[in-house]
């Protein structure tokens, strides 16, 4: 076939319209041998795959036509492959009329033995990278093979391109099943800690609560939920996404006091490579981690207010930036916050942003306290034990009713987290055995004081304000020069006036 510009020009565009829709390498192979095989009559046609680190050759997919048994098998060293080897080699095509004339090569001469006398070769190189070869081979050498071979090496660079996108295409198709495989991993784990199945309640304040869950769920509706510590305000949260058409996006939590503010926006927002020293990688955020899910902003209350503020700047748009990048980000995502304490309070004192409360606040649930629900203990008492003593590998002791009636008259500071732990002791203390109320009663005194202590524990603040007190009584309220409260708390006079300004310790005589 005479190949003049007009002809190659029409060739070469029906071959890489009959390319780029294919979708896997098969595919393309078959598609490619197809189309070749109308313009040329050949013998066998292979792709070779290159591995540098290796140094060896491997098929892009099953060779079409005669193969030779010294080249069988899906992978060898480029040293066996001596055509292939000096094609990659040179990155030059290579043309062999006559091979009988190359025996001393042995893949030649088993090419010979099986019937091929003439062979063509062109390497595959894309931004100077050899991805490997193509080879064309025939039983008779074709007619005008030096003008073939100049079309084929033209065709051979629109062949690098398409085995180069199908090798990305395969290796991210691979990565993308791998993460959906790391991913429905991840959710089931999360599905076995928070399984809806295993929420008891029978009270009447829990199932009017669990009745506003099933409403909201399914909006996107930012969920603020209230509550004492331990009622299980994470729970909740973790219940809402498993019933929301979020369900199969992840559930990102974020513990705001944990975040310290040099790390927060590189936590939230990602930072890019070389942003700041020690960032050698490129990093996700929790924000962008939640696209498709549900971002859960747990203890946002303790958010300071610096923080705060760009949380907000985030939550109205969704829109963010990486540290170190000024590439706008944006992420679909529903918010789900919790905290203990008393929002509308802290907005009063000034400790939290009104603005950002009612960014929140679309809907409020509180999650009532467990002395407030009093009619769930006898069945969180029996499910706990249950489950508690398989995980601990111990016989579940069974509570006498008047051991139950104990703990129902118990106040629970703790909530269900502390009914949790106190079964967990008493299966470890008492397995198998029959509790009467002494016992229980004994554990709860003992937690009890336990609490009772911690609470009684005066935080660092307290301790600084107590000295700092006390020095100025012993001091005569003389804060700064010689006998002053700063001379004997070793600190200069500025900050001992800064720290009785922090903790609202006045003096009415400020003695130089």
């Amino acid at each position: 076939m005479h190949l003049n510009p007009s002809t190659r020009y029409q060739v070469l565009l029906t071959i890489n319209n009959a390319l780029v829709n294919q979708t896997s390498r098969e595919a393309l192979f078959k598609a490619l041998a197809q189309e070749i095989s109308k313009i040329i009559a050949f013998d066998r046609f292979s792709i070779n795959l290159y591995d540098e680190s290796q140094s060896s050759l491997s098929y892009f997919a099953t060779a079409e036509g005669i193969t030779p048994e010294a080249i069988e098998g899906d992978s060898r060293p480029l040293a066996k492959g001596s055509i292939a080897k000096t094609v990659i080699r040179s990155k030059e095509p290579l043309v062999i009329p006559d091979l009988k004339k190359h025996t001393f090569w042995p893949s030649v001469q088993a090419m010979v033995d099986a019937g091929l006398n003439a062979t063509m070769a062109f390497p595959l190189i894309t931004r100077s990278n050899v991805l490997g070869s193509i080879h064309l081979s025939f039983r008779t050498p074709p007619d005008h093979m030096n003008e073939l071979a100049d079309f084929l090496k033209e065709l051979s660079g629109q062949v690098a391109i398409a085995v180069d996108n199908m090798l990305a295409h395969s290796e991210l198709t691979d990565l993308n099943r791998r993460l959906q495989l790391q991913k429905d991993f991840l959710l089931k784990q999360s599905e076995n800690i928070y399984d809806p199945d295993n929420f008891f309640y029978v009270s009447t304040a829990m199932q009017n609560l669990m009745g506003q869950i099933q409403m909201i769920s399914e909006t996107d509706a930012s969920v603020l939920l209230t509550g004492e510590t331990g009622t299980g305000k994470d729970y909740i949260a973790r219940f809402i996404h498993s019933l929301s058409p979020r369900q199969s996006g992840l559930f990102v939590k974020v513990n705001c006091p944990g975040l310290a503010s040099t790390l927060f926006e590189s936590e939230l927002f990602g930072h890019a490579k070389g942003a700041f020293t020690g960032a050698h990688a490129k990093r996700v955020g929790r924000l962008e981690m939640a696209a498709g899910g549900t971002l859960f902003l747990d203890e946002i209350g303790d958010l300071p207010a610096p923080q705060q503020a760009k949380l907000l700047h985030v939550l109205q748009d969704k829109t963010f930036e990486r540290v170190g990048d000024n590439r706008p980000i944006k992420a679909d995502f529903r918010v789900i916050a919790a905290t203990n304490i008393d929002m509308e309070q802290a907005i009063r004192d000034d400790t939290f942003r009104e603005d950002l409360y009612y960014r929140l606040n679309t809907v409020s649930l509180h999650i009532p306290p467990l002395r407030e629900r009093t009619d769930d203990i006898p069945l969180l008492l029996d499910r706990l034990t249950a489950t508690e003593s398989v995980t601990l590998n111990r016989p579940a002791p069974e509570f006498a009713p008047d051991a139950v009636d104990v703990l129902m008259a118990y106040t629970w500071p703790g909530n269900v987290r502390e009914l949790k732990n106190l079964v967990k002791r008493l299966i470890i203390l008492h397995p198998g055995k029959r509790l009467g109320p002494g016992i229980v009663q004994g554990m709860l005194q003992t937690e009890q004081t336990e609490n009772d202590n911690a609470s009684s524990f005066p935080s660092l603040a307290e301790m600084e304000k107590q000295h700092i007190e006390k020095a100025l009584e012993l001091s005569g309220g003389k804060v700064g020069g010689s006998g002053s409260a700063a001379q004997l708390l070793g600190i200069p006079r500025s900050t001992l006036q800064y720290r009785m300004k922090k903790h609202g310790v006045g003096n009415s005589v400020d003695k130089a």
